[in-house]
């Protein structure tokens, strides 16, 4: 299952993103992962939460990402919940088609093995595609 939250820069999804992991790890049995662009979320989160610094694995692509997220699970079998703030600039794109190629690719590997992932994007939802509107 994909949760996608998407608006524009400064209005609050990380402060979102946040609430809901905390707020997860309160209620899901598993662990979680939240990866982000740089480290700055090492807020008040809860033990449960680990925190990837995607610029420390040079994920330039969705392809890469996909590996990565693949891996992660590879190595840990319960993981619950993947959190990915600011996919767009974790992969280094912002190209449509190819946001909706791996959120779909993500939908599926989540369905199949019963994890939950919520995902943000800086952008306008108006100019969000027909798969992108989808998950919000």
């Amino acid at each position: 299952m994909v949760r996608l939250i998407m608006s524009g820069s400064g209005e609050g999804k990380t402060k979102q993103l946040l609430e809901l992991m905390n707020s997860s790890a309160e209620t899901e049995a598993g662990c979680m992962v939240c990866i982000e662009p740089a480290r700055n979320m090492s807020y008040n989160l809860r033990h449960q939460t680990r925190l990837v610094d995607a610029s420390e694995y040079d994920l330039g692509s969705f392809a890469s990402l996909r590996g990565f997220i693949c891996g992660l699970y590879a190595g840990n079998y319960d993981i619950s919940h993947i959190f990915i703030d600011n996919l767009c600039k974790v992969v280094g794109s912002s190209d449509d088609h190819q946001v909706d190629e791996f959120l779909t690719w993500l939908d599926g590997f989540t369905a199949r093995l019963g994890i939950k992932a919520t995902i943000t994007i800086s952008a306008n939802p108006d100019t969000a595609t027909d798969t992108m509107r989808r998950f919000m």
